[in-house]
């Protein structure tokens, strides 16, 4: 058991959509990522997922609109809804993702972001 420094772990790397892994919580996992511009369109089937914003501001675009959230704010996407999280102005969001450790990336779809494996930092 020990501490985990957020920030420090954000510094550690640098690219966007591409999630790393810095705990395990029973069948879930927390993620941090740093995210810019658009992502996918997708949904996950038999998981919700929670976003937190670090740093920035998030849109998390739904079908039907536009839920945006700032920094120290929280959303859940709950399972089976189609989401595309996204930032605006080319801002640098981070995030922290509560998520089950069976959760798929982009869920069903395939696409050159979608990532099969969480480093662990």
């Amino acid at each position: 058991m020990q501490t985990i420094n957020i920030n420090q772990k954000f510094s550690k790397f640098p690219q966007h959509w591409q999630p790393h892994q810095i705990a395990i919580v029973d069948d879930m996992q927390i993620l941090l990522a740093k995210l810019k511009g658009d992502f996918v369109w997708h949904s996950h089937e038999n998981e919700d997922e929670l976003f937190q914003v670090v740093k920035g501001t998030l849109y998390m675009q739904f079908r039907d609109r536009t839920e945006v959230v700032n920094e120290g704010e929280i959303i859940v996407v709950p399972k089976g809804v189609e989401h595309n999280p996204c930032t605006k102005n080319e801002e640098e969001v981070h995030v922290l993702l509560f998520e089950k450790l069976t959760t798929a990336h982009t869920g069903q779809v395939q696409h050159e972001k979608t990532q099969t494996h969480y480093p662990k930092i």
